[in-house]
């Protein structure tokens, strides 16, 4: 029974540090293509700032991203049919 504990637990960190990273690439793609978005912007058009529009709206994505990752817990990556599956067990289980 023990390494049965230990394997699901090598899943879910498994399953969660590939959510970390997913969004420490985002967060990296997104500020890199924003510096480059804003050079372009100062170098063409010094009058009218328009970089600002893609950095909110990419970055409203990244901040749910974000808290998909890290406020909702390991429960976040996991899709809709993995979620009911552990809770049925639960429930089986006992634990409520």
């Amino acid at each position: 029974m023990r390494t049965d504990d230990d394997a699901e637990l090598r899943r879910r960190a498994r399953r969660r540090a590939r959510a970390k990273l997913g969004f420490y690439k985002h967060l990296a793609v997104y500020a890199l293509v924003n510096i480059i978005l804003l050079t372009v912007d100062l170098a063409t058009s010094p009058g009218a700032q328009w970089f600002y529009w893609p950095l909110l709206g990419w970055g409203a994505a990244v901040g749910v991203h974000g808290a998909r990752v890290y406020w909702l817990g390991g429960r976040a990556g996991a899709g809709l049919r993995e979620r009911l599956e552990e809770d049925e067990l639960r429930r089986l289980k006992g634990g409520g």
